[in-house]
């Protein structure tokens, strides 16, 4: 039977709808808090960078907190400061004491929390920001490190991203989880295979940026040069026409 055009109208309107519906769903899955890189080398001093996007439609995320282990604990956390927030690393009595390069550690940072100054620095609805910090060293002898985060609304909810994923199921709210590689075969701790690329496409950008750039001297150099070729191209069309000339009489 063929199609009215009402009938055209609702099967656009309820395709539209479903494709709508669909669309939601999948941002609502994907809208996690999570770190990156993915995975680290043991023994390194990791470059970890949250991303916090903010889910509600009407209010702003004001505050977030990610907890530290304590069984396989960083000893040194610091921070990248992130403008219109205020970043705050606690330290704190281990349950039991864990040595750490020979060394035992009764003491190690546990939370990191970072607290919006206004506002307006807010996550605000159809945003999101990121929070890095640098910490190791990443404990060696264990396969990932799970790092809860809790993200704070200024409408007073708090969300808890704490699940831990199980039989190969994805939660609801999955904790930000980094796995642990072995160590660098040459020992080196200095660093990341990421924070390496990292580096890498920073030298490459600046290389791009400096070779699109022109001193003013070599400007002057460029037309110069171009002036002193069109004299000798018009002084040569000159010497061939008086050649040609002579050459007549």
């Amino acid at each position: 039977m063929p199609f009215t055009r009402p009938r055209i109208r609702t099967a656009v309107a309820t395709g539209a709808v479903t494709l709508g519906l669909v669309a939601l769903g999948a941002g609502a899955a994907s809208a996690h808090v999570t770190v990156a890189p993915g995975e680290t080398a043991a023994g390194s001093y990791a470059t970890l960078t949250f991303k916090v996007p903010n889910e509600s439609a009407d209010a702003s995320t004001t505050k977030l907190r990610v907890d530290l282990p304590a069984d396989t604990p960083f000893t040194s956390v610091s921070v990248e400061p992130v403008p219109g927030w205020t970043a705050k690393v606690t330290d704190a009595e281990l349950p039991e004491p864990v040595e750490v390069h020979g060394t035992e550690v009764t003491e190690a940072p546990r939370t990191v929390v970072w607290t919006a100054d206004d506002d307006a620095a807010a996550i605000a609805p159809g945003e999101f920001l990121r929070f890095t910090v640098s910490a190791g060293a990443v404990p060696e002898g264990v396969d990932e490190i799970v790092l809860p985060a809790t993200q704070t609304y200024s409408d007073g909810e708090v969300v808890a991203w704490d699940d831990e994923a199980a039989d190969g199921a994805e939660p609801e709210h999955p904790a930000p989880t980094v796995t642990v590689t072995p160590a660098d075969e040459d020992g080196a701790h200095g660093g990341t295979a990421s924070d390496a690329a990292s580096d890498g496409a920073s030298a490459a950008a600046a290389s791009d940026e400096a070779s699109t750039e022109t001193s003013p001297l070599a400007l002057g150099f460029g037309a110069a040069g171009l002036g002193l070729g069109l004299v000798g191209a018009v002084t040569g069309v000159v010497a061939l026409r008086r050649s040609q000339r002579g050459g007549d009489r």
